[in-house]
């Protein structure tokens, strides 16, 4: 029998992990990642589980395996921690592994806290720290106010006005809304009126709770067909025809000034009192109407503001002499009735006598209104507001394109997340279309597509609908926008000339592997089951959804959404490309390029071009050019001259 060999026993080998180049380049998928550092390392999913779990932890020993074949991902606040414990535990970055999460915000236990419900948890989620959980009640109060403020609302005085106003609503819905919305529901942007430096509508435009009875609907029905049919009746006259956008904006402000005529006057919304039924258009031709209405939405907000001078030139043109549609429709005085403190009986009759007068009388109140109200008018609004520090900046569209680059960097793996990759593409494409072209957002939305190796619509099918497309020139062998004037809010305007927009996109930056890769892969993933609107950017369908095209409504709320994710800067997450920016809409990128434009040439016509309108256009309402913007760019020619010295 052999001899024992006496002394100590000899240690175990020490087993160092292979060096990372005998492995592969650093993978983007959090599962992919884990697994290949634990092979690196050697350790089997339960031996890391029992290394880095403490004792009475109820961390399951299974979840680990679950993460690295990727079946699960990490999102409660313990998730989290134990997997800062691995990449400590394999002298990794911090953070290392959340980075590569799809969602890396999304990760929060869900549990209940006072104040918020679970549907507002989800929807704040992305907002919120990893540890927030963790966090003091005072803390994570704190967080949930600046969220509340600073990213779901904005966190300027006219968006705590608006938020307040939008909760009590009011206002008429009629049914002859040309844009797809009935009138009167909620909306958030102006698009009507997109030359006003604003995307916002009136805050009161989110009410609509009654629908116009069949009288009052019909005559807006009339009203609609006369300043938007191609051809007058026979026996009309009128001056000017309204776009399908400009159209659907009266019908919001008209149901707006018969809601508040409705209104009770006890209620929150303080209105009139006047019974529905007895209201008519022709009440409009009566100056004490118009009176009471602008003087009560002072009241609303403390002061007067140039919605309501818009809105007295409507009055002014719908009693203006041989062109006026109340004017030109004095049948519409049969279905007055009286309405106490506003229009007596003895009104009611003079006006019926002689209706010419009645409107010719209107006509002149309002002309007169305006002009007082225009001396006292005040902006509620800053309309740079939400954008000031890209437009502070040297470079605008520079500061502005970080956005794109955090998208970017929080891109999820296409091959494990395929909707949220696909979702995170066409918000690049959102972003660097506007910036590209300069587009508003109806041209962007309504955007036609023509894949490669299609036939592009003609001038003429595009000017029928209005629309542009997104089309593969094959002759210059580029992706090309082309859009007939008539698509255009400003199609009359000198910077047209009739002639249809054209413009290459330049191939920078991997612009087209980009459309490509939407157009091959992503977007018939957003598509799913739902038809094919034929327009470039399509929402993300869900199991219930029958419609996968944009509305105004909703490609605002998914450029905003980009923004809150993207955009503005969050302390408590780190993530957010731009500090202090907060959210908006698509309008504002015409703000960007405008002003960028202008602190390189000091040119308003080179800005206008940017923009597709004229320099009067950018210098009264776009561009951001202070006194100091002027005052450098005119240094940097005067220096030239002691440099050269």
């Amino acid at each position: 029998m052999p001899a024992k060999r006496r002394g100590r026993k000899p240690k175990d080998r020490v087993r160092y992990p292979l060096a990372l180049w005998e492995f592969w380049d650093d993978p983007n998928a959090f599962h992919e990642a884990l697994d290949m550092h634990m092979r690196r390392h050697g350790e089997a999913s339960y031996a890391l589980w029992a290394s880095i779990v403490k004792p009475g932890e109820t961390f399951h020993k299974s979840t680990i395996y679950g993460w690295r074949r990727g079946v699960k991902a990490p999102r409660s606040a313990e998730s989290l921690d134990v997997l800062g414990r691995i990449e400590a535990r394999y002298r990794l970055p911090p953070g290392y592994f959340k980075a590569k999460l799809p969602h890396p915000a999304r990760a929060t236990s869900g549990q209940p806290m006072p104040g918020i419900s679970t549907a507002e948890r989800r929807r704040l989620a992305w907002h919120l720290p990893d540890d927030f959980d963790t966090r003091p009640i005072a803390e994570q109060e704190e967080i949930l106010t600046w969220v509340r403020e600073t990213i779901v609302s904005g966190s300027t005085d006219y968006r705590r006005f608006q938020a307040a106003a939008v909760k009590n609503r009011y206002g008429v819905r009629f049914s002859c809304s040309p844009s797809g919305r009935r009138s009167g529901t909620s909306i958030h942007e102006a698009e009507v009126d997109e030359d006003a430096p604003s995307e916002d509508l009136d805050p009161d435009l989110a009410g609509g709770v009654v629908s116009a009875p069949a009288a009052l609907d019909d005559e807006m029905t009339r009203l609609m067909r006369f300043k938007t049919s191609t051809l007058t009746a026979i026996g009309y006259q009128r001056n000017g025809v309204w776009g399908e956008e400009t159209a659907a904006q009266k019908v919001e402000h008209l149901g707006l000034l018969f809601g508040a005529l409705a209104a009770k006057p006890t209620g929150p919304v303080q209105g009139f009192g006047a019974r529905l039924a007895d209201l008519a258009f022709a009440h409009l031709a009566f100056p004490a109407v118009w009176d009471w209405y602008i003087q009560w939405r002072e009241r609303r907000r403390g002061f007067y503001t140039t919605w309501e001078v818009d809105m007295l030139q409507v009055a002014a043109a719908l009693t203006r002499e041989k062109t006026g549609w109340l004017r030109q429709t004095p049948e519409l005085a049969e279905r007055l009735r009286p309405i106490r403190g506003l229009v007596s009986m003895q009104e009611i009759e003079r006006a019926k006598a002689d209706w010419g007068e009645t409107c010719a009388r209107l006509y002149q109140h309002a002309l007169l209104r305006s002009k007082e109200l225009e001396r006292v008018v005040r902006v509620h609004r800053d309309p740079f507001e939400p954008i000031l520090p890209v437009l502070e900046a040297d470079s605008p569209l520079a500061e502005y394109r970080k956005i794109v680059d955090e998208i970017i960097r929080l891109m999820p793996d296409e091959k494990r997340y395929p909707i949220a990759a696909a979702e995170s593409v066409r918000s690049i494409l959102m972003l660097r279309l506007g910036l590209h072209t300069g587009l508003r957002q109806k041209n962007l939305r309504q955007l036609l597509v023509c894949p490669r190796g299609q036939v592009p619509l003609t001038e003429r099918q595009l000017a029928d609908r209005k629309c542009g497309e997104l089309r593969w020139n094959t002759r210059d062998g580029a992706w090309e926008l082309f859009i007939p004037a008539s698509a255009f809010k400003n199609a009359t305007s000198s910077f047209f000339g009739k002639n249809p927009f054209r413009l290459p996109l330049p191939d920078l930056s991997g612009l087209y592997d980009l459309i490509d890769a939407y157009l091959g892969r992503h977007r018939g993933r957003l598509l799913r089951h739902a038809s094919d609107p034929g327009t470039f950017f399509v929402k993300t369908v869900k199991a219930t959804s029958t419609d996968a095209s944009y509305n105004q409504t909703t490609f605002y709320e998914a450029w905003r959404l980009t923004i809150q994710r993207f955009g503005v800067y969050n302390p408590y997450t780190e993530r957010g490309a731009i500090k202090g920016l907060l959210p908006h809409g698509p309008h504002n990128v015409r703000d960007v390029l405008a002003t960028h434009v202008l602190k390189q040439t000091g040119s308003y016509e080179q800005a206008s071009y940017a923009i597709q309108d004229t320099p009067d256009v950018v210098a009264k309402h776009y561009g951001r050019f202070l006194p100091r913007d002027k005052a450098s760019l005119a240094a940097q020619v005067l220096n030239k001259v002691w440099e050269a010295a």
